[in-house]
């Protein structure tokens, strides 16, 4: 190499490694500019979920109109009436508690003949089957009071594995594939939304009601402190860096 290429080559590294330095900076910046705008959202969901289980539960029919309208009935406080079909449960995987086990989804028969899907609360694996916790299988006419919860129509990440109705065990919550699945009647109406019971719904014991997740993490704000202080620290190492060269003969 001739003395000629050499600080040729010098030039063409740092470059490189300005361009790369450059490229990082603007990707750490972007990280913290999302985390701060998923604080803000996080915040607004928390104030909304506040502010709406403050409220004195609502009849069925006040939650269907806000779902027509709005399209939103999460966290609404609501009871309803009716017969659970046991017989129709789908099982949800979950946990609870530092536990794994699902979330028992049962059918519940309204008297104008639709179902709606609630969520009666967790069991342990070993108490999926239905028959290892009879006690628990509430039998006539029902009133039940928790949360509305509002449905999904696409699986919410793709690390999300895929549902098998076939096992009967569900990673999302597809309603149309939990209602196809359920064994009820052809062509009856399902509401399109759940709800999530409260603990009283359950006086038998399992499943264990209350299982609504009200206090959810919040930690956008650590998040992005980091991403901002990774680049911040970059900057001071290009900056050093620069200066360093910059002294050099």
């Amino acid at each position: 190499m001739t003395d000629i290429e050499t600080p040729r080559m010098g030039r063409f590294w740092a470059a490189g490694l300005g361009i790369g330095s450059v490229v990082v900076l603007v990707a750490l910046l972007v990280l913290g500019t999302w985390q701060v705008q998923r604080l803000h959202w996080k915040e607004d969901l928390l104030a909304t979920i506040a502010e709406r289980i403050a409220g004195a539960p609502r009849p069925l029919a006040e939650i269907e109109a806000l779902e027509a309208g709005a399209g939103d009935v999460d966290y609404w406080p609501a009871w309803v009436e009716g017969t659970f079909v046991h017989g129709s449960e789908r099982h949800f995987f979950a946990t609870h508690q530092g536990g794994s086990g699902y979330y028992v989804y049962t059918p519940l028969r309204l008297d104008d003949g639709r179902f709606l899907f609630v969520n009666r609360g967790f069991v342990p694996f070993d108490r999926k089957d239905a028959q290892t916790r009879a006690e628990g299988q509430v039998e006539g006419r029902v009133t039940i009071e928790g949360l509305a919860r509002d449905r999904l129509h696409e699986k919410p990440s793709f690390i999300v594995p895929e549902n098998e109705p076939e096992k009967n065990i569900f990673f999302w919550k597809d309603i149309d594939q939990m209602a196809a699945t359920a064994g009820l009647p052809d062509g009856v109406e399902v509401l399109p939304f759940f709800l999530d019971a409260d603990e009283t719904a359950n006086p038998g014991g399992l499943p264990i009601g209350g299982v609504t997740m009200i206090d959810l993490p919040n930690n956008h704000l650590q998040y992005a402190i980091t991403w901002y202080g990774l680049a911040l620290a970059l900057v001071g190492v290009l900056a050093a860096w620069f200066w360093r060269s910059r002294r050099k003969p």
